[in-house]
């Protein structure tokens, strides 16, 4: 396959007018190589990588928590379509049962390897038991565990190792011990959180280097208690996780952030939950039924219960709503995303070698021309 007349996102975070050669799976550098097969005309359209969600639970219906192959493979396929082609789902507060068919689920289903047309499953996001009940948001109070290590162990083996990310309130019993015991093996994230400065500092020092969903279900940030916002912001490792859906954060906030943290330290993620891609109504998230109107999604109680906002459309409205450059939007949708869960020498970005993912967007609005996900046309 050849793309021609884009303007491609390069390695270097830049657009350049450039063709994009694939053979089979990869992009090539080599014109002949790809010289056979299909040539994309994509005047008027930027070419960007796929994009990576390390943070999602559901789509279309399915969530990651239903625990099994016929949701992840539904999911999977939603989110090729709109040009997410790496998924790191996260699982939900729930009993250490439930939570381990979630992860034998997991593991059977990445053992089935590269899947066509589909995003590629690459592991969980661990979002829960280990946080604190006063920030719980739309976590399930009832189970709510102490960070224990012997847990996660547990639920890491029966995953076959697919936990890449492990989201930990530090300031619970038993939290420091975890993080500095598996954060060699894990991304630690610091998250549903009621800690403030210090321990959040401690938590970083003690090899935590992410932060969920930033200002949601932690203290704010104020100029006597910065709390781990501030925290984040003073620790140059830490990256944070930013839902753009236009509801959980304010436009000046976004804005505010990016000048905060710089687009090296910013992953752009959905949250969403499983009416993504489905008419407002009733639904579920990790037991608790939620009420879906426009792209808010609620608890009974009010609490904003995850998004109905993909991660492209996210980066859109980033970009076109909240005056983010697109080259910034791109990079923390899915260069910093791939960087942070380890695969970024195999995917997120356009470059000789790697996983043929790439996304044509119309110049103007930024929608949705055509989705190539390993070297085949969706």
């Amino acid at each position: 396959m050849i793309i021609r007349n884009a303007s491609v996102y390069t390695q270097e975070g830049k657009f350049e007018k450039k063709e994009i050669y694939i053979k089979d799976t990869l992009f090539t550098d080599q014109a002949a190589e790809a010289e056979d097969g299909q040539v994309i005309d994509a005047s008027g359209c930027v070419a960007i990588p796929g994009l990576t969600d390390i943070h999602f639970h559901g789509c279309m219906g399915y969530d990651f928590c239903d625990g099994t192959r016929e949701a992840i493979d539904a999911m999977a396929v939603y989110e090729a379509s709109v040009g997410v082609t790496n998924i790191v789902p996260a699982s939900m507060t729930l009993s250490e049962e439930e939570l381990l068919g979630i992860c034998k689920a997991a593991k059977a289903y990445k053992e089935e390897g590269m899947q066509d047309k589909k995003a590629h499953f690459w592991g969980i996001n661990m979002e829960g038991p280990f946080v604190s009940t006063a920030k719980k948001g739309a976590q399930n109070g009832a189970y709510i565990h102490k960070p224990d290590l012997e847990m996660f162990d547990r639920l890491q083996r029966a995953s076959g190792n697919c936990v890449k990310l492990l989201d930990i309130a530090p300031e619970e019993e038993g939290a420091m011990e975890l993080i500095e015991q598996r954060h060699d093996q894990v991304v630690i994230s610091l998250a549903h959180t009621c800690a403030d400065y210090d321990i959040a500092r401690e938590a970083f020092r003690r090899g935590a280097d992410h932060v969920t969903h930033l200002y949601n279900a932690m203290n704010p940030y104020t100029h006597r208690a910065p709390g781990l916002i501030g925290a984040a912001a003073d620790e140059e490792k830490v990256q944070v996780e930013l839902i753009c859906d236009g509801v959980h954060i304010h436009p000046a906030a976004v804005r505010t952030t990016f000048k905060m943290f710089g687009d090296d330290r910013i992953i752009l993620i959905s949250d969403s939950m499983r009416a993504t891609g489905l008419e407002d109504g009733d639904y579920t998230l990790g037991g608790q039924d939620v009420k879906v109107t426009g792209n808010l999604a609620t608890l009974k109680d009010g609490t904003i219960a995850g998004s109905v906002t993909n991660l492209i459309d996210c980066m859109r409205t980033a970009v076109l709503k909240m005056g983010i450059p697109l080259e910034s939007a791109v990079k923390c949708a899915a260069v910093n995303p791939a960087k942070c869960v380890g695969i970024y020498d195999s995917c997120g970005s356009i470059t000789p070698g790697k996983y043929a993912d790439v996304i044509l967007l119309d110049q103007g609005d930024l929608s949705l021309r055509q989705v190539i996900c390993r070297g085949q046309s969706l």
